[in-house]
């Protein structure tokens, strides 16, 4: 892993998560599935690919599917305030050392000047302002379907060492909304953000770079009832990884599925503000079932193994670090679903942490 402290530089000024790019083998199949079960609008599509976005969504896409040879993630993009962050981005990244290229406007459809660098967790992450406007579908209720999606919410990547991370991630003034800690503060997971809601980010630890998954947000419990009764009616409920459910993280209600190549997708709603400058930190017992489901739910084991391959700037599959820190596997049966366990002297099933 690329040092992180390596540059004394400003960081350039993220807005939010913005858009993601996955490679599928079949084009068909995965557009069946995100616009003919998820209901995701097409801005547009040719032979080679497709490009998404969610009803209340007016930049051109919020996530494109593209053929390749190799399902995988091939970048995840973050919007900045303005188009003089890309000098700062280059100046910032280049000075950590790692790969930076500028890419010309329409180098990507419908998306301006950017800048793409393989970040020093190792994943290829796009730094944008200027993109083409499309229509936003917010009032257009005559093509809403009943699962109607809104908006990208946030991008899960799984990392090795969950502490560097963060530090990487706070270099780049992100804040930390939520995270899981065990008694001798060893650091598990962190959810981290830059608009006002409890996460663009979340780093999960574990075998990586790899990439967990990327999540839609919908307004309503009910919508994402219907996902999972539209699921069925068509005899695809094996697409249903788990949920649906509430998290004790982030207190949103969710549904995880997988797309047919295995992509995780969340479909999430209900999380909370998290914009005041004091903000407080919720750090969760490793140990407390109740922080990854707030029911007490099992978690399936393939949602702890299983996550997509993460492609260089060259387009080649990145190989995989494994996390060494044996303290976690220790307690992943108790913590993670598979047996209940709770710290019983927290009463509310979390602790409130310093304030950011």
């Amino acid at each position: 892993m690329t040092d992180i402290t390596a540059t004394a530089a400003t960081p350039p000024d993220v807005l939010r998560c913005a858009y993601a790019e996955l490679i599928v083998s079949d084009l068909a199949e995965s557009r069946a599935f995100y616009v003919g079960v998820l209901g995701l609008v097409v801005t547009y599509e040719d032979d080679e690919a497709i490009y998404l976005r969610a009803f209340e969504e007016y930049l051109h896409h919020s996530l494109i599917i593209r053929k390749g040879p190799v399902p995988a993630l091939a970048v995840l993009a973050y919007r900045v305030r303005s188009p003089r962050e890309l000098d700062v981005a280059v100046e910032y990244y280049t000075q950590l050392g790692v790969r930076v290229e500028r890419r010309a406007a329409g180098a990507t459809r419908g998306i301006g000047e950017a800048v793409r660098i393989e970040d020093p967790l190792g994943f290829p992450i796009e730094f944008f302002y200027d993109a083409e406007h499309v229509e936003r579908f917010t009032q257009r209720y005559d093509v809403h379907g009943a699962g109607a999606i809104s908006r990208l919410d946030h991008f899960n990547v799984v990392t090795p060492d969950v502490p560097a991370a963060v530090k990487y991630y706070e270099g780049l003034n992100f804040r930390v909304s939520e995270d899981i800690e065990d008694a001798e503060k060893t650091v598990y997971a962190a959810w981290m953000f830059r608009k006002p809601t409890v996460h663009d980010v979340a780093l999960t630890g574990g075998d990586g770079p790899r990439m967990h998954h990327i999540a839609f947000a919908t307004h309503e419990r009910s919508q994402i009832l219907h996902l999972c009764d539209h699921l069925g009616a068509i005899r695809q409920s094996d697409k249903i990884e788990r949920g649906p459910g509430r998290h004790g993280v982030s207190n949103a209600f969710y549904l995880y599925l997988l797309d047919p190549d295995g992509h995780r997708i969340e479909i999430y709603t209900h999380d909370y503000y998290t914009g005041d400058p004091d903000n407080p930190t919720i750090t969760w017992d490793v140990h407390d079932n109740q922080r990854r489901d707030w029911w007490g739910t099992p978690v399936v084991p393939s949602w702890y193994t299983n996550a997509s391959t993460v492609l260089d700037l060259d387009g080649v599959p990145r190989g995989v670090e494994q996390r060494t820190d044996a303290r976690e596997d220790a307690v992943t049966i108790g913590a993670d679903g598979f047996s209940y366990t709770r710290i019983d002297d927290e009463p509310a099933g979390f602790k409130l942490g310093s304030q950011l």
